[in-house]
């Protein structure tokens, strides 16, 4: 069944749309950008997760940021809210309408088109509704990389990355999405257009306004077209499994792990035994890359540009080394190193799939955070204790970036018990871990934002000095609060 919203809405606009303005949103977007009827709108209101279901007066698909600027300036015009929303594959509610939404969902999936590549720049410019697996297969075929990397990547769209200021995990080599971007079209709240496309790596010209956006969830505006920075294509490329001693472990190779790859750590993931298990369980055709009866694993890979010469040491070599050297030492308890493509893509399976795999399991709960990355064991074994103390019979399935501070700290229901009933203790496990997080100094989002889910949650924990700036520039930009209300701040 649905979860419950949280239990006060925000103050959201609720102008309904009148005949006159489904007439004028068709005129601009044509008939099949318009869906008006209730099953066409119902994959547009509910959440990736099937947890969340708001309301919608029309779903509008613009295919131009043209007609983008025309319904924005419509909706600004008579007051009517608009929320914005690419692949809907987000986890905290971001593009999802509360059901008091009398508004428009506005989908960018028509604007999907790669307008340029620069291979000689290292740029490609794109437009919002870009499938990001389509945009990383474009850079290959140019011999490039777009590091942008996450579970969802089939079917996300690159306007929601930038939005939410994605993760992934490549985060901890290049960034998270705000650091993969040189330049933003976005469409304001007015209905204006911002046109802020440039491939320039310096640009000192006053307040980069680009990072107002990305991370602002559709708030402040609709990212329409998006310029993004390409690397060299990897060209030795090793991944490794590793059953290892605990996480502090974990931490220790990483630390080692920079100096012997020559500072080619591509990604280095943690994982508990039961998130592989879980896996093994729901995902087909996935299997086990090291039986071996341990709690904890690591993910492992290291790449580099330069392609493996003959005589010369590659990444495989210095990986086998290197897990010799964990082996003696006694952090690594037992690790294999994928010896094909289907080997290396059976292993990153396993951790894209954490997500798929935990709704086919049941109800559950997962939280988002960072720490320092040296905090990470303290914070997993105190976490675990808090929660377990609420709730003994509860399953926990940790796993993360843990090269960037980046844990989901993640449960699944005792097995048999329904959704409502967890949730009755559901506020009692997050005031425990987030509590602890900000007690380490922690963030309570690393990378799937505020959206509906954490709401009450920002408010309660950053100050009113940050609250208040963010509602000041929310209101500057964007005063009739028409733009993804009652989504990040309540004003």
């Amino acid at each position: 069944m649905p979860a419950a919203f949280p239990s006060s809405d925000p103050a959201i606009p609720t102008a309904p749309l009148t005949a006159e303005m489904r007439d004028a949103l068709r005129a601009i977007v044509g008939e099949k950008g318009l869906i008006e009827d209730e099953h066409g709108k119902r994959p547009f209101v509910t959440d990736w997760r099937g947890l969340l279901v708001g309301g919608a007066g029309a779903v509008v698909r613009p295919g131009s940021t043209e007609e983008v600027a025309k319904v924005v300036r419509l909706c600004h015009q008579h007051g009517i809210a608009i929320v914005p929303q690419g692949g809907n594959t987000g986890l905290m509610g971001g593009a999802t309408p509360w059901p008091a939404h009398t508004g428009i969902v506005l989908s960018l999936g028509r604007m999907n088109r790669v307008l340029d590549v620069d291979p000689v720049g290292y740029t490609m410019t794109v437009e919002a509704g870009c499938v990001l697996q389509t945009l990383q297969e474009t850079a290959s075929r140019h011999d490039r990389f777009l590091p942008l990397s996450l579970g969802a990547q089939g079917s996300c769209m690159i306007g929601g990355n930038l939005s939410t200021n994605a993760g992934g995990v490549q985060v901890l080599r290049y960034g998270n999405a705000r650091n993969l971007v040189l330049g933003l079209e976005v469409v304001l709240p007015s209905g204006e257009v911002w046109d802020g496309l440039r491939a320039l790596k310096k640009d000192n010209t006053g307040y980069d306004l680009k990072h107002l956006f990305m991370g602002a969830e559709g708030t402040l505006g609709i990212i329409t077209k998006a310029v993004l920075k390409l690397w060299p294509a990897p060209k030795d490329v090793c991944t490794a499994w590793l059953a290892i001693r605990d996480p502090r472990a974990a931490l220790e190779i990483l630390s080692e792990a920079h100096s012997a790859s020559e500072d080619n750590v591509g990604s280095c993931e943690l994982m508990s035994r039961a998130a592989v298990d879980m896996v093994l369980r729901h995902i087909p055709g996935t299997q086990d890359p090291l039986k071996a009866d341990t709690p904890w694993y690591l993910l492992l890979e290291w790449s580099s540009a330069r392609a493996r010469q003959d005589g010369a040491e590659g990444m495989s070599e210095k990986m086998e080394q290197f897990l010799a050297d964990q082996l003696e030492a006694g952090r690594v308890l037992d690790a294999v190193i994928a010896q094909t493509g289907n080997q290396s893509r059976n292993m990153w399976r396993i951790r894209e799939s954490v997500a798929e795999a935990s709704r086919a399991e049941g109800p559950g709960m997962s939280f988002d955070i960072s720490v320092a990355i040296s905090s990470i064991p303290e914070f997993i074994a105190r976490g675990l204790e808090a929660a377990l103390d609420i709730l003994p019979t509860i399953r926990p399935y940790p796993l993360g970036h843990i090269g960037d501070g980046n844990l989901h700290f993640s449960f699944m229901g005792p097995s048999g018990m329904d959704q409502q009933t967890l949730a009755q203790y559901k506020g009692a496990i997050t005031r425990a871990v987030n509590d602890l997080v900000t007690s380490l100094g922690g963030s309570i989002s690393a990378e799937h934002g505020i959206g509906i889910d954490k709401l009450d949650e920002l408010s309660h924990y950053r100050s009113k000095t940050e609250l208040d700036i963010m509602r000041t520039i929310k209101r500057a930009l964007d005063p009739q609060n028409i733009m993804n209300p009652g989504k990040v701040l309540r004003l």
